[in-house]
């Protein structure tokens, strides 16, 4: 194999890679695979780019070695779209199989140049994971434009031509772009379109080469000829046609006008008989064609061909697994053995969800140098490029996972995949601090919301358009390159960590009585809600007050009613901190005094705070105010939206509105608890039950606002993670349960984002737009909605269908919990449906409206043309990389409003320490728990989260004693091959830390579901 070091424009190094093996975006540093000793042979492979490169290969190794070989050497994950095709002895294209010797295949390997090229062509290029595999894409579109294979009218051509200039040379200059097209031909006919070309140019201004190769690849997936390689035949007519492959099934050309497609379900059988190439159907009384269909081609030989192409490329977009050899038989054989070899679609996209891969960001560059006319037009793109990682990549020492504040989509970055990942750095989350996982699927890092602790990124108008927080920019390490916020000294094994002699002399300190720890729960979690306060009463007014075009009706409609209760919640915070000083004090640590006692407390600011009840009920109007100002005005969406992506702004806006009546539910449990714990004879006993009675009746007369509000809010962020749907946000729409369901449909199961309101079943997949928001494509009314399992009828664990009154829909939840608990919810619903609605019950309206007639309607909304959204959405949508929806679809799990509702109930703060990966030591770090994740701070005091961790899907347990956790008071967190440990201070809020984090891991139990049914 030949040596990528020494070549200056190897695959690795134009992609600025660290190893010599090139790079990848999910798992730097492949290994070659292992030959077998004895003599090699050179065989010559040539890049999508032109450039050959030669490898080393012993006489009997499979043709897969040589296929990985190639891989390896571009450090390609999702090699298995690609295949390696050269010209045979008897003139004709072929495609190495891997499964046989290659050297007896390639006969004449000194004069034979295999071409590394896209063989399985899929419907959406979203489906790939990695840059690096869509950027090859691209070089493929580009040379099958310059072939002449992609045949597309002129408007077509020209804009693709044009997408591929500006990731070339950057954006329009007259004399440069017109010098650039004089020097490289892209189409055979281009001097008649040139004029056309620079037209199109000129409007790209802007655009990054990765966005210029996303939008190539969405104008070739929708042309009739893309991924069309053309076999000549006859039909029992003699009339000349073409057959070809694609992922729907067998096409039929006539020129180049397709003129009859058969797809996969509807063949039985693929077969050949000599030179005629044979197609049976399945029984179909509608369907006027006969039961065989019969193509004569030019030799057997090219039956034989085409039909390989055709077995493979059904293996790949149809089969969940690669299909296993059959068994040799013992005398006679019959049929060819042949096979497809390799991970089938499926396979590829699983294991790069589900494994340990790494994405490595980079960035495209314009190469701003014009290519010489003796230039290849394939190789200028590829070798004019040197991306650079970003500094926030760089992997820690102390973490399972890197801590990335920009991807490629999922969680994938909150990625995290789960992620996920895409390329533009700028994406900004909120399901955690600021920059989040998700990818990832960055992403579009399409890895998945993912799984590692998240840097918290900086608001606008700092780093983010460089892809660096500006944290990166403070803390270097020696060899110069920032380092990522949890790299800092305030999150790594460098800064401060507790001896232990030190933390259990601490303890010792500590009052033994469990109401104190009780009374310091309050105390922890007081702060931060006055903090979250603060971000309505200070950060957020504060912004508006910027803003000319802000009402002042609704900035004076919020402070009027969020200041008293900010000033009210300062006293009490002040009143408690001095009550749990008094309770520690050392000249009364262990012994019982009048300070060791809280109801005193929480009964005299109860009492103060249910003057402020006419204040709590006025919050409900402050949202809808603040939502109908942003839906009239372009200019306070915009504030909203800018402020929203503020450090400080941690979590949606909406959410915060909502604090002071949820911080009343936290009253009511602490209290609970209290009185519990309280014998009745106990001197603080009878306050606390009095302070009981007294915030019980307050939440009590709150909670139809409350309940209203939370559903009100849920829809608002719900609208902004769906596109392609109006009026979502309606009375009487409650929101029930949203997660992640396999669809089946014609190309098998796919992965389907659905969301569960009282009327209806949305289905829809994630997009690619920088905001990852989620495109709709089909809604299901529940009114006469019935539901039956079905895993024995189509084969599919853990599947049943749903039976609407004009389609069905056949789905599969990823284990049998799931499916019980989305069951349950929809037969809930469709009660709820049938007691408030008619059958004329509308759905929701589409932008833009589907006038398709009914019969094709289920067929539409599965085409590719619905999968990725529009340029223009892509430089629309605001950066919402990583909301609860995105951890959900990248951790493959769902979340109902019950859960949401528990997850509100057992809000949870307070230090815990944080056990480094490759050491003993323990970092002291303040920790919030809240809306399904984990925020980190550095202590209490600070403004907005270091980091965060989305919960959803993680396990929670103690550590086993093979682990060598010697510790008190020690919890583990873990999700596939990401492992936290934390320790807490007392038993106490060991057992709650517990507590809360099984309360967003685990789904709510059925009698929470039958009283939330009661709430309806």
């Amino acid at each position: 194999m030949s040596e990528l070091t020494d070549r200056p424009s190897t695959a690795g190094q134009r992609l600025g890679a660290p190893e010599s093996f090139g790079v990848s975006t999910l798992e730097p540093g492949m290994r070659p695979p292992v030959q077998p000793p004895g003599r090699q042979v050179s065989i010559r492979v040539q890049m999508l780019d032109d450039t050959q490169e030669v490898f080393q290969i012993s006489q009997r190794v499979p043709g897969k070695v040589l296929f990985d070989l190639v891989c390896v050497h571009l450090n390609l994950t999702e090699g298995d779209y690609f295949g390696l095709e050269y010209t045979d002895h008897r003139k004709m294209t072929v495609w190495l199989d891997l499964l046989k010797p290659a050297l007896k295949q390639i006969r004449r390997p000194k004069n034979t140049i295999l071409r590394f090229v896209v063989k399985f062509f899929p419907p959406d290029h979203t489906q790939l994971m990695e840059e690096l595999t869509r950027y090859l894409f691209a070089l493929q579109i580009k040379r099958d434009l310059a072939c002449g294979r992609l045949i597309c009218n002129d408007t077509s051509a020209a804009l693709m031509v044009s997408h591929i200039i500006q990731s070339e040379i950057g954006d329009f200059d007259e004399t440069q772009s017109w010098q650039h097209l004089l020097h490289n031909k892209y189409l055979p006919d281009q001097d008649a379109i040139r004029d056309k070309i620079i037209d199109c140019h000129r409007q790209h201004v802007g655009q990054t080469p990765a966005e210029s190769d996303y939008q190539l690849l969405e104008i070739a997936r929708r042309l009739e000829m893309y991924g069309v390689r053309l076999y000549p035949a006859k039909d029992r007519e003699g009339t000349k046609l073409s057959l070809t492959v694609a992922h729907t099934g067998v096409l039929v050309f006539q020129g180049y006008t397709k003129i009859n497609a058969f797809n996969w379900s509807k063949i039985r059988k693929l077969s050949f008989k000599r030179k005629r190439f044979l197609i049976k159907l399945r029984a179909d009384p509608s369907n006027s064609h006969h039961d065989t269909l019969e193509f004569a081609m030019a030799s057997r030989d090219c039956c034989k061909v085409f039909w390989k192409i055709c077995v493979e490329y059904h293996a790949f977009f149809r089969l969940f697994e690669e299909p296993k050899p059959k068994p040799k038989p013992i005398l006679f054989t019959r049929g060819s053995s042949f096979r497809f070899s390799g991970r089938t679609q499926k396979q590829i996209i699983d294991h790069l969800k589900d494994s340990e891969l790494k994405k490595v960001p980079f960035e495209r560059k314009h190469s701003k140098v014009l290519s010489s006319s003796s230039m290849s037009p394939h190789s200028s793109s590829f070798r004019s490029q040197v991306p650079k990682e970003s500094a926030t990549s760089v992997l820690l020492a102390d973490q399972p996972d890197s801590a990335k504040t920009n991807g490629t989509e999922e969680p994938p970055t909150n990625g995290f995949p789960d992620c996920a990942l895409n390329s533009d750095p700028s994406r900004q989350n909120h399901n955690g601090a600021g920059q989040h996982l998700l990818n990832p699927d960055g992403s579009d890092s399409k890895e998945s919301p993912q799984e590692r602790l998240v840097p918290n990124g900086g608001g606008p108008g700092e780093d983010q358009d460089r892809g660096v927080t500006s944290m990166t920019d403070v803390y270097q390490i020696p060899g110069g390159q920032p380092l990522s916020p949890l790299t800092s000294p305030l999150l790594i094994e460098a800064g401060y960590v507790r001896h232990d002699d030190e933390e259990e002399a601490r303890r010792k300190k500590f009052p033994t009585d469990k109401a104190y720890f009780m009374a310091k729960e309050l105390l922890t979690t007081e702060r931060t809600f006055l903090k979250d306060l603060q971000v309505i009463t200070e950060f957020f007014q504060k912004a508006a007050g910027k803003d000319e075009a802000f009402p002042d009706v609704v900035k004076n409609l919020i402070s009027s009613h969020y200041d008293p209760v900010y000033r009210f919640h300062q006293g009490f915070l002040k009143e408690t901190e001095q009550r749990l000083a008094q309770w520690e004090g050392r000249s009364n640590a262990h012994i019982k005094g009048d300070y060791q006692r809280i109801g005193d407390v929480l009964l005299k600011n109860i009492q103060g705070l249910r003057q402020l009840t006419v204040h709590l009920q006025k919050h409900s109007e402050c949202l809808v105010e603040l939502e109908r100002a942003c839906r009239s005005s372009r200019k306070v969406e915009a504030v909203c939206r800018d402020f929203e992506q503020q450090r400080v702004c941690y979590l949606p806006l909406y959410i915060f509105l909502l604090r002071p009546l949820h911080r009343l539910l936290h009253y009511k449990l602490i209290l609970e608890r209290l009185c519990k714990h309280y014998p009745p004879t106990h001197d603080d006993f009878r306050d606390s039950r009095a302070a009981l009675a007294e915030i019980s009746e307050t939440a009590l007369q709150l909670q139809g606002i409350m309940m209203k509000m939370e559903n009100f809010q849920k829809l608002l962020e719900l609208r902004k993670d769906l596109t392609g749907v109006e009026n979502l946000v309606t009375p009487g729409r409650e929101f029930i349960r949203l997660g992640c369901l396999s669809k089946l449909s014609g190309k098998g199961l796919q992965q389907r984002m659905f969301f569960l309101f009282s009327d209806c079943l949305m289905y829809t997949s994630r997009g690619t737009t920088p905001s990852n928001q989620f495109k709709v494509h089909g809604q299901l009314p529940l009114y006469g909605m019935t539901i039956r399992e079905s895993e024995e009828e189509w084969g599919v664990p853990h599947s049943f269908t749903l039976f609407g009154q004009r389609q069905s829909v056949v789905v599969a939840a990823s284990c049998a919990a799931e499916m019980e608990r989305w069951v349950e919810d929809i037969r809930m619903a469709i009660d709820l449906a049938e007691q408030s609605s008619s059958p004329n019950a509308e759905l929701l309206s589409t932008s833009p409206p589907d006038t398709k007639p009914l019969e094709d309607a289920g067929a539409e909304l599965e085409s590719e043309e619905e999968l990725c959204g529009s340029r223009s959405s892509l430089e629309r949508q605001s950066h919402r990389g990583n909301t609860t929806v995105h951890v959900c679809w990248h951790r493959n799990t769902s979340v109902s409003m019950v859960d949401f509702s528990v997850a509100v109930e057992n809000q949870l703060s307070g230090n815990l320490l944080r056990k480094f990966k490759n050491s003993n030591g323990w970092q002291k770090l303040w920790v919030v728990f809240t809306n399904f994740s984990l925020f980190f701070y550095k202590s209490h005091q600070d403004e907005y989260p270091l980091a965060s961790l989305p919960l959803l899907g993680y396990s929670v347990t103690v550590p086993a004693e093979s682990e060598n956790i010697h510790k008190d008071y020690v919890f583990k967190l873990h999700f596939k091959s990401h492992v936290y440990y934390f320790r807490s201070e007392s038993e106490y809020a060991f057992e709650r830390w517990m507590e809360v984090i099984r309360s967003a891991t685990c789904s709510a139990s059925r009698p929470l579901l039958s009283s939330r049914k009661d709430l309806y």
